[in-house]
């Protein structure tokens, strides 16, 4: 089934496509951004009663932060299901474009954070890369000092910022 938003009878198809994919990868990035804020100003504060939960040891294959996951998926499938299902045009094609980038997220975010970083999935053979390394190294030290960094992909750069920002201070002081 082709969505909505792709019907090989529109004119702009091309053009259509190549937006929707540049929408897809802006809304992946963007992703990385609202995930860091909503972990750091709403998680650790308002949230925390459910978040507290994926700072203490796990006893069992689940913990209630789980469910910070439906936040995000809701409005995903309502985006992806009316560039799907509605009329085709514009509309359509953004809509499903930004409900897929925040699917991909979700997914990169659910197979890194909780399969690779915590190790609820079988997934040792990405240590082969350098950088995810570094974004488990870093949300580590998010677990210890139960402080930045908030983002999970940008948390290397998050963690060397704060580093460098105490390099000043000392330096100041």
């Amino acid at each position: 089934m082709i969505p909505a938003a792709f019907d090989p009878g529109l004119p702009d198809l091309p053009l259509r496509v190549g937006l929707a994919g540049l929408v897809l990868v802006s809304t992946v990035l963007l992703m990385e951004g609202w995930a860091l804020r909503a972990h750091e100003r709403v998680w650790h504060h308002a949230l925390w009663f459910l978040h507290r939960s994926h700072h203490r040891p796990r006893t069992g294959p689940f913990e209630a932060n789980d469910l910070l996951a439906l936040v995000n998926a809701p409005p995903a499938v309502l985006l992806l299901s009316r560039g799907t299902w509605g009329n085709p045009g514009w509309v359509a094609t953004l809509a499903w474009a930004v409900g897929a980038g925040i699917s991909l997220y979700g997914t990169a975010y659910l197979v890194v954070h909780d399969g690779y970083v915590h190790g609820r999935l079988p997934l040792g053979f990405l240590d082969r890369s350098a950088w995810l390394r570094k974004v488990r190294a870093a949300h580590r030290v998010h677990h210890a000092d139960e402080a930045a960094p908030f983002g999970l992909f940008m948390g290397p750069w998050e963690l060397e910022a704060r580093r460098a920002a105490l390099r000043r201070r000392g330096q100041e002081a």
